[in-house]
């Protein structure tokens, strides 16, 4: 790493300790009393469940009372089934009082069960100070108000006791009746449940007392349950986090011990099992952990994150390694871009270490492990593609210069210019295409070179007997061919050429049969071969019917930032992908054993690797020298792409050994990288359609369950989110300052790839799974589509469009008080439709008359003609 890159680490590893400092300054806050008046106590360990009927032993009820000992004046229980009614006896060998709870719910011969232990414990123990009969019974709705009057009045008259019946404040007010038939009132105050801020939390649990107060004055407050959840969702204003119980618990027992109040924190000891009737947050509310560890300090300054400076130290390590590897070779790269990769890649593992942590803190079934295994690859996948547009945004914008380029020689004798053989594969194609194709060959400004043109399996005679005849009448240096049966698809068309070019061409340049060439193509570029290392010369694909709509012009738009951006960043490392049109080869190199590949739909993609494996050299520049045809439908502009990123993932499996370093190679990390990088936002796009998938199946347990199945960490959708946002940018950015555009082109290069997401990842998937699919042409100058084919284009786009909006609607109208995990979860079902709605919009606009300027603004002469800056001989 160079000294100013060590510089640019260094100054960032700083930042990011002072800022994990700053989120974590202490707060002093009031002490924890040595003893309290009471915890609410259910003594299940994590592998234990209540709503099962797992039996507590006698054993573990001795363990945690003998914790509690010393720290607590009592204890309120909630059941006197499931080995619960051992905790008054066990209680008393410590010295601690039992708030005996008797269990209902609506089954009624259960119920009267609970009620006949109850009146039976509190008869036999003095330290049985008061009796709790049901735990919001009535907010539940388990059974009638008057029901439950019964069952008091039956408890009051056989117990000596205090008798009551716990239920938020709020449920008092509603049914001030109930007060009647209790001897106090038991309270829940538990401000999380209502939103509130934790800042304002105790002064709203003192208001709530005193209405009560002021609305029964004859009657005792207890307040049975009280507390904070460590973890687990936020509602609305109301934050779980440690130091947020920390907080409210040790302000509350401090009023709480002004007012003389009697109380029962919630709770002593965390109940994973709680997770089924009140979601992920229902297994944080206790003081000790389920291994019976205490959650914060009890006294001192409280402290967001006490791990804060582990934590700052693995964001700070992960983010030098990462920058390390980002930074190395980038030579040229200035220092403004080496800041700016600092800022992501700093930012990125900070945010990464926050979620591992975060996930880390959870207690964890195994669908739970499962869940955030695969949630935490996802971000990890996410993670990968931020960072590689990250590191092409730098080296697209921030370096001193461009040392890989070609540079257009001074003019030289012909003598000195090799033989190129020009091999046209055809198939099915249009007479008037071909003939423009060949007659631009034929005014190539070049001594020596010549035109072979492969018809490939073309079943009409009357198609390509005038191909023939045009090169009969073009002269010597066309020769034409017509095959029948013929394996391979265009890579075989290739090949049969290889074999029957001039023995003493030194080149093989290849063309689609689409496109037109300027005429100084080849004695620009041909040079480039003086350098005996180089194998592969490259210009870019480039069209000229940008100006026929404004569908071809959102494809130009689209198409062309690669060319400009991507391919220019490549080839400082020699890591172009090698296209198959427009590009040459040297022949020897060919001859080598490097044919283009029938097995692979992307022949040309795979041949160029292969060459660079071998130790050879590339070069490319971004002039056009030729120009060709869009398709002409989004259906063709799908298959295309489809094309593009099933023979990627082709690729890939077969060439992971040298790619990964498996196998011995000439290839460098550079290129390894690149190669990798490059296809891994198409890979990502894979499997975000298998997340979209789950995410749909995600919301509906949401909607059918929405107490008990959470919203994904708000987190985890802050990295797609982010990635998005990154990417927008990006484009805008860059489309501005290297292609040269406006945003009205710049939106269309978006949209339009964004309706391509779908493709791409069906392609992807279809790759990983399956070992070949037939190779198939791009029709050109075919008919545009219907408007009832562009909606059948878009089906399968516009029905997963119609189902993400359709459960974002629904999560946002549950029943379920808000949080900014489920905004943020709608958030992105939103962001996640979009893909699908722009594939649908750009099918339409592919079936409309929509005119090119509504995308490209008014501007003379052909589409695409601004990419022509060639310089003349």
């Amino acid at each position: 790493m160079r000294l100013s890159s060590l510089i640019v680490a260094t100054i960032f590893a700083a930042l990011t300790f002072a800022f994990w400092a700053a989120l974590n300054q202490p707060t002093p806050e009031p002490p924890w009393p040595s003893r309290i008046q009471g915890f609410a106590f259910s003594p299940y360990r994590e592998d234990q469940d209540a709503v099962r009927g797992d039996r507590v032993s006698p054993e573990q009820i001795d363990a945690d009372l003998r914790l509690l000992a010393g720290r607590t004046n009592a204890v309120r229980t909630y059941s006197t089934m499931d080995g619960l009614y051992a905790v008054p006896a066990l209680a008393a060998r410590h010295g601690i009082n039992v708030a005996l709870g008797a269990w209902l719910d609506t089954r009624r011969n259960r119920n009267q069960q609970e009620i006949a232990n109850a009146i039976r414990l509190a008869r036999q123990h003095r330290n049985v100070v008061r009796v709790i009969v049901g735990n919001e019974v009535l907010l539940r709705g388990d059974i009638p108000l008057e029901e439950m009057f019964e069952y008091l009045d039956r408890a009051r008259e056989q117990i000596g006791q205090p008798v009551s019946t716990a239920e938020p404040w709020h449920v008092w007010l509603k049914h001030p009746e109930l007060a009647e038939h209790v001897d106090f009132l038991a309270v829940h105050l538990l401000p999380y449940w209502e939103g509130v801020e934790v800042e304002q939390a105790v002064l709203e649990s003192v208001a709530h007392v005193r209405r009560l107060q002021e609305r029964f004055p004859d009657k005792p407050v207890v307040i049975a349950e009280v507390g904070w959840p460590s973890n687990g969702r936020t509602r609305e204003a109301a934050v779980a986090s440690e130091a947020n119980q920390a907080l409210f618990l040790r302000r509350f027992l401090a009023q709480a011990e002004r007012e003389g109040w009697i109380y029962y924190v919630m709770e002593a000891f965390d109940q994973p099992w709680k997770r089924q009737t009140e979601g992920a947050v229902g297994a944080y509310w206790g003081v000790f952990d389920a291994a019976r560890a205490p959650k914060f300090e009890f006294s001192g300054p409280i402290l967001r994150l006490p791990e804060w400076p582990v934590l700052a130290a693995a964001s700070v390590t992960v983010a030098f390694v990462l920058l390390a590897v980002f930074l190395f070779g980038s030579r040229t790269l200035r220092n403004r871009g080496r800041s700016f990769l600092a800022v992501v890649v700093y930012a990125t593992a900070t945010l990464a270490v926050w979620i591992a942590h975060d996930y880390t803190q959870q207690y964890l079934t195994p669908l739970g492990i499962l869940v955030g295994l695969l949630l935490f690859a996802s971000a990890l996948g996410v993670i990968a593609v931020l960072l590689a547009e990250a590191h092409e945004w730098a080296e697209a914008c921030w370096v001193t210069a461009r040392r890989h380029l070609i540079d257009v020689p001074a003019p030289r004798r012909d003598a000195h210019l090799p033989k190129v053989s020009i091999h046209v594969p055809v198939h099915d194609e249009p007479h008037s295409m071909v003939r423009e194709t060949l007659e631009a060959l034929a005014r190539l400004d070049y001594p020596d070179f010549e035109v072979l043109v492969i018809d490939n399996n073309t079943p009409r005679e009357t198609v390509w007997r005038p191909v023939e005849a045009l090169c009969a009448s073009l002269g010597a240096r066309f020769r034409f061919v017509h095959v029948d049966g013929l394996e391979g698809f265009k890579a075989g068309a290739l090949n049969l050429a290889l074999r029957l070019a001039c023995p003493d061409a030194g080149i093989v340049a290849v063309i689609d049969s689409d496109y037109l060439v300027t005429p100084n193509w080849l004695r620009d570029l041909v040079p480039a071969f003086d350098d005996p290392q180089v194998a592969i010369v490259q210009a870019p694909q480039d069209y000229r019917d940008a100006d026929a709509s404004a569908f071809k012009a959102m494809m130009y738009a689209e198409y062309r930032g690669f060319f400009r951006i991507g391919m220019v960043t490549r080839n400082e490392r020699n890591a172009i992908i090698q296209h198959g049109t427009m590009t040459m080869v040297r022949r020897s190199v060919l001859n080598q054993g490097h044919a283009w590949a029938e097995w692979c739909i992307t022949e040309d993609a795979e041949l160029g690797l292969s060459i660079l494996e071998s130790g050879w050299q590339s070069r490319y520049t971004p002039h056009s020298y030729g120009r060709g045809l869009m398709p002409d439908t989004f259906v063709d502009f799908k298959k295309q792409r489809f094309r593009w990123a099933y023979g990627a993932v082709q690729i890939l499996k077969t060439h992971a050994p040298w790619l990964f370093g498996r196998r011995t190679s000439a290839l460098n990390a550079g290129q390894r990288y690149h190669f990798i990088a490059g296809w891994l936002p198409w890979l990502a796009d894979g499997f975000n359609l298998v997340f979209n998938v789950a995410a749909l199946g995600w919301s509906v347990a949401m909607i059918i369950a929405p107490q008990t199945v959470d919203a994904p960490l708000a987190a985890f959708a802050l990295l797609p989110l982010s990635l998005f946002g990154f990417r927008v940018a990006k484009l805008v950015h860059l489309y501005r300052r290297c292609v040269g555009v406006g945003l009205r082109e710049t939106l269309a290069a978006g949209v339009a790839g964004l309706a391509l997401t779908h493709t791409i990842g069906v392609a992807v998937l279809q790759g990983l799974v399956t070992r070949g699919l037939p190779f198939f042409r791009t029709p050109k100058r075919a008919h545009r589509a219907a408007l009832g084919q562009a909606f059948e284009a878009a089906r399968e786009e516009t029905l997963m469009f119609v189902a993400l909006l359709l459960a974002a609607v629904a999560v946002a109208q549950s029943p379920v008080v808000s949080s900014p995990d489920r905004t943020a979860w709608v958030v992105v079902l939103c962001v996640q439709a979009l893909p699908y709605l722009c594939a649908l919009l750009v099918s339409l606009a592919s079936a409309l008359p929509l005119p090119a300027h509504w995308v490209r603004g008014r501007r003379g002469g052909q589409g695409g003609a601004e990419l022509v800056l060639t310089r003349s001989p």
